[in-house]
């Protein structure tokens, strides 16, 4: 199968575009205003709002932690317009340098410092939420069938609370929704064949999308679907809402301290869970990488090697899974991916990428004159094989990778 173009911020008016030149402004302004940093810090972040949007890509300087690393994934961008390289990579070094303007990696007052934890504090902590936790009480009296598959698309839907998505979305985010590909059955049948055994889940956003898929997890769990889950987050704040381990800690004890019987309940059980080792939470550098998860190192590899299945979350982790390229949405669902394991997708159309749909259901869609793709109004569930643990992974220069 020929490799479709990467997809870049070059096109005017295109979603990617959008991203550095709408979205990214936006995110700019909500970030000065949530946190009283200083003159340097705010210049910096106006610095580089500038240079992401008319200037060249700069390397890190030689003293930031993480430089050499950065070199060598950005080798023949540097010096070149953002708008150049590939989006993704383009993207997630944005994120990365606004973590460097505001001075999260420099010795100092703001080291350590998430930019975004007023955003995710306010949602967590949001009406919304308390009447959803409240709502969870109303699955208990369900058949069993009914009410997994309800946490199942409380977890997919829940991906909605993109905080990034939320700065540009607005009422269009928050409307109807529609599942355009559907492998639910596949994704319960693949647990059950199992009996039990080790689910990761490669997780994506913070607050009231790590909500969902915590209970999903404990549901797991109770149920004998996974006698361990390994779930991995960022190491450090990304893309906006992007949960790590102080997301996942406060997420777990706004269960454990919910009003609701039911939702308290589960909070208590995943707390016993990460005490007793049947929950684990890991937070591997790759994963805030501008690279495909076809580029997974060994030790990650690794981590997926032998998992019964291995769910991932979210917008980011579909563009890595499959490739940010301008895929036609009838290709294949990948077989492989980079993991040795089956892998399922569920994940809220945020980006322009999207296979495995079939035509009339395109057709359909492109037919509405909506942008179906980018509007967070359609989902997927969608389950493909691993590779065989004989595959291997590797880079390609050009950062395009194949299905």
């Amino acid at each position: 199968m020929s490799t479709a173009p990467v997809i870049r911020s070059d096109v005017p008016g295109s979603f990617a575009w959008g991203v550095f030149h709408e979205r990214h402004p936006e995110l700019v302004r909500r970030v000065l205003d949530a946190l009283p940093y200083g003159p340097v810090q705010r210049a910096g972040v106006e610095r580089l709002l500038e240079e992401s949007t008319t200037g060249v890509l700069e390397p890190l300087a030689a003293d930031a932690p993480d430089a050499e690393q950065w070199r060598e994934w950005g080798a023949g961008l540097w010096g070149r317009p953002w708008g150049e390289a590939p989006f993704l990579w383009a993207e997630s070094y944005f994120y990365r340098r606004l973590l460097d303007a505001t001075g999260y990696f420099r010795p100092g007052a703001w080291q350590g410092v998430d930019p975004f934890a007023p955003f995710k504090a306010a949602e967590l902590a949001g009406a919304a939420v308390d009447a959803e936790l409240t709502a969870l009480g109303g699955l208990d009296g369900l058949p069993e069938g009914q009410r997994a598959e309800a946490l199942l698309r409380s977890a997919l839907w829940g991906n909605r609370a993109d905080l990034s998505f939320q700065l540009t979305a607005g009422a269009a985010g928050s409307s109807g929704s529609e599942l355009v590909a559907d492998d639910s059955a596949l994704f319960w049948g693949t647990l059950e064949r199992a009996e039990g055994g080790r689910v990761c889940v490669v997780a994506d956003n913070a607050g009231r999308e790590l909500l969902p898929d915590l209970v999903l997890i404990d549901h797991l769990l109770a149920r004998g679907l996974a006698t361990r889950v390994v779930v991995q987050v960022k190491p450090q704040p990304y893309y906006v809402s992007d949960a790590t381990m102080a997301d996942v800690l406060a997420a777990v004890q706004r269960l454990r301290g919910a009003t609701g019987a039911a939702a308290a309940a589960v909070g208590r059980r995943l707390w016993r869970a990460m005490d007793h080792g049947t929950l684990v939470v890991r937070a591997h550098p790759f994963l805030c990488a501008p690279l495909p998860f076809h580029d997974l190192p060994a030790d990650l590899r690794e981590e997926f090697t032998g998992a019964e299945l291995t769910i991932l979350k979210g917008d980011l982790n579909y563009r890595r899974l499959v490739g940010d390229q301008q895929w036609s949405p009838t290709t294949p669902f990948p077989a492989a991916g980079g993991f040795r394991s089956p892998v399922a997708a569920l994940r809220t159309l945020k980006s322009d990428v999207v296979v495995g749909l079939d035509a009339a259901t395109v057709d359909r869609l492109d037919r509405t004159g909506t942008p179906w793709r980018t509007n967070g109004r359609h989902a997927v569930v969608q389950v493909g094989p691993g590779e065989s643990r004989a595959g291997t992974g590797g880079s390609d220069t050009n950062h395009v990778k194949k299905l």
